[in-house]
Formats: structure tokens, C-alpha cells, sequence
């Protein structure tokens, strides 16, 4: 029984990167249909991500009144609603509708079935489960090739559809499956934590926060404009191979995550994310390089997205480390409020950048934010450990 609720766990997890690289694999195409400028892109990922921000607050609410299992249902519904409505959108307005449901639904899967793993499996499980959402995110682009290829951007929404609706199918069979572990001593533990405010004054708790938000703020940036940057420095590339690019950084993020998994237990969190982010510089040097042939460029965000991989599960798991487990709760909790923060706002900004200055800058938009990400985190390491006695 076990190991069957496990299995579809990780498919919820593959459902869950299937939506996030539909929308840069197709904009190429979208823009020109719309007949909108490339950079309201980020408008409309911007909203999917607002609105998961609000379900991810939403979430412990929800996560008391409702089991794990029927927030993935309601959640999975959610997303094949938005992934229907964006393939019906005859006008560019209509996303920002669909964009709700499409986000609402995102949101709430991450942070409850996060939560039923934390409390129920190893952290082992918990790195192959963020391995699995690359499987789905590496998935999307393809569908989406293929529609380019076999008919328009409008169906590789709809096929998507159809596999969330499969996904879906397999959650409301295993509903058996499914058993809430509850405990009086994480009750307590939750009654006993820190707030929000106490926790911000905590030394290191702010660096990490705006260090998550840099991350996130080059992942998310790579997720939309990945194709794009193809699009718009390398000539003579067909459509659909252009759509196929969106899968590079989150093959990486799934190779990254992969390896992780196996070796994170003997290099620790810390080693683990300063190497990701080396390796992650590499692959930003790799796509700075001023070549015709789009292989280099295609490499280096393999590459870099390999680099990324390790970084947010290591940040959320050494929480507890760093500032201790009475402030775990609330630290966590304002990690991923900076991660959707840097998801939703960063994508757009570069939308706008990118139309003044050319999208061959992303390399370097890139570079700022993975310079950012280690120095603040290593200014928050020392903090932390300064204020453990660990130095």
C-alpha cells in the first residue's frame, strides 16, 4: 500500500510541472496570434503566479479543513480548467481569466502534498519528489512541439489537458490509498512555533529570504524566456524546435535534482548548493558565448538548470539547521512567499528589459541574480552559525 500512495505521489508531482513550461514553449507562436508585444508573456505569468501565491497562503487553512487527497483533486480540476481555457483563447484578455483557475490549482498541490511528505516520508523522498516535477515541466514542451508540428499551440494546451485529466483519474482510484497521519505532538509543535514577526528578527532569516527570492527570480526567468532567447538569437530554428527548448532547463533541474538525491547525505546542504551554483555559472558562461550554432546555448542551460537543481530543496531542508525548529515553520513558510514573489515579478521585469536592450541580455540577467544567491546566502550562513555558536 505504501509504496502504491508513493507512486502517486510522484505522478502529483509530474501533474504538477506539466502546466509551468506550456506558456514560454508556446509564446513564440502566441504572440504572433494575439498580436501582442513579447513581453506581455510575463503579464500572464505573472497572474498565474500571483494566484499562486494566494493559494500557497490559503494552503494550511485548507490543509486543516480538508485531507491532503481531496486538495490534490480539487487542485488537479483546477489546472485542467486553466489548461482548457487557454486552448479555447481566441483574444490575449482570456488568459488572465483562465490564468486563475491555473494557478489557484498549482499552488495548493506544491505546498499540502510538500506538507503530507514532510510529515509522512524521508527527505530522500522529498528530493526525488522535486526530481518528478521536472519530469512534467521536461514533458509539456514537447506536447507542445508536437501540436506546433501537427496543428496549432491552442491543441498543445488541450493534450495537456488530456494528461492532467489521466493524472486525475489515477488520484480519485487511489482515494483507498490514502490514510492522514495526524499527531498530538505536531500539534504541539505547530502551537508552540514562532510567528511570522519574531522570525524576521531572527539573524539570517531576512539574507535567505531575498536570496530564495534571486533564485527563484532566474528559474522563473528561464522557465518563460528560454524559447524566446532561441527565437531571438539564433536564425533559421523551426518552430517547434524552438518550443522543444523549454524542456532544457527543466531537464536539468530534473538531472540536478536526480543526483542530489543520491549524494546530498554524504556532501550536506551547504556544499550541495555551492556547488550547483559553480555549476550553474558555467552553464551562464556557456550561453554568453557569441556563437551561430544553437548547440552551445543549448548545453549551457542544461547546464544551468543541472546547477539550480539541488538549490531549493537544500535551502528548505537546512532550515531547521540554521535558525532551529522553533522558527522552521514560519522561516519556510516566508521562503516560498519570496520564491512566488521572484516567480511572479522577475519573468516581467525581464519582458520589459528585453524589449528595450535585446533578449540576448538573459545571460547576464541570469548572472546577477546567481551572484546574488550565494553571496547573500553565505552572509546568512555566517549569521546563522554565529548565532548557534557554530563559529
Amino acid at each position: 500500500m505504501g509504496s502504491l500512495i508513493l507512486a502517486v505521489i510522484y505522478l502529483i508531482f509530474i501533474s504538477l510541472g506539466l502546466p509551468d513550461s506550456l506558456l514560454g514553449s508556446g509564446w513564440p507562436m502566441m504572440q504572433t496570434d494575439f498580436g501582442v508585444p513579447s513581453s506581455y508573456a510575463g503579464y500572464v505569468s505573472m497572474t498565474i503566479s500571483f494566484m499562486t501565491i494566494i493559494s500557497a497562503l490559503l494552503s494550511p487553512r485548507m490543509i486543516r479543513k480538508l485531507h491532503t487527497k481531496w486538495i490534490v483533486i480539487i487542485s488537479i480540476l483546477m489546472t485542467i480548467v486553466g489548461l482548457w481555457g487557454f486552448s479555447v483563447s481566441g483574444e490575449y484578455w482570456m488568459l488572465f481569466l483562465f490564468a486563475i483557475p491555473y494557478g489557484l490549482g498549482a499552488g495548493a498541490i506544491d505546498a499540502s502534498v510538500n506538507h503530507y511528505v514532510a510529515n509522512n516520508y524521508s527527505s530522500s523522498v522529498m528530493n526525488f519528489l522535486h526530481c518528478f516535477y521536472g519530469v512534467g515541466a521536461v514533458i509539456s514542451p514537447y506536447i507542445m512541439a508536437l501540436a506546433l508540428r501537427r496543428a496549432r499551440w491552442n491543441e498543445g494546451y488541450r493534450w495537456t489537458a488530456f494528461v492532467q485529466a489521466g493524472i486525475l483519474l489515477v488520484c480519485i482510484l487511489s482515494l483507498p490509498l490514502w490514510k492522514q497521519k495526524e499527531g498530538d505532538s505536531g500539534e504541539d509543535e505547530i502551537k508552540n512555533s514562532a510567528g511570522i514577526r519574531e522570525t524576521l528578527r531572527v539573524p539570517g532569516v531576512v539574507l535567505t529570504l531575498i536570496a530564495f527570492y534571486a533564485y527563484c527570480s532566474g528559474e522563473a526567468t528561464c522557465f518563460l524566456w528560454t524559447p524566446s532567447y532561441f527565437a531571438g538569437t539564433k536564425a533559421g530554428l523551426s518552430n517547434e524546435l524552438i518550443a522543444s527548448f523549454g524542456s532544457l532547463i527543466f531537464g536539468g533541474l530534473m538531472l540536478g535534482r536526480l543526483i542530489s538525491g543520491f549524494v546530498s547525505n554524504k556532501l550536506g546542504d551547504r556544499l550541495l548548493i555551492r556547488i550547483g551554483i559553480a555549476v550553474e555559472l558555467i552553464g551562464i558562461i556557456l550561453v554568453f558565448i557569441p556563437v551561430a550554432n544553437y548547440m552551445v546555448a543549448a548545453v549551457g542551460f542544461v547546464i544551468i538548470g543541472t546547477g539550480m537543481g539541488p538549490v531549493y530543496p537544500a535551502i528548505q531542508h537546512m532550515t531547521p539547521y540554521n535558525f532551529g525548529k522553533r522558527y522552521s515553520a514560519a522561516a519556510i513558510g516566508l521562503q516560498m512567499a519570496s520564491a512566488y514573489v521572484g516567480t511572479t515579478f522577475m519573468p516581467m521585469v525581464f519582458g520589459v528589459l528585453q524589449e528595450h536592450i535585446g533578449i540576448v541580455f538573459m545571460p547576464g540577467y541570469l548572472l546577477i541574480f546567481a551572484v546574488l544567491n550565494i553571496a547573500l546566502l553565505e552572509m546568512a550562513y555566517r549569521k546563522a552559525d554565529k548565532k548557534n555558536g557554530r563559529v
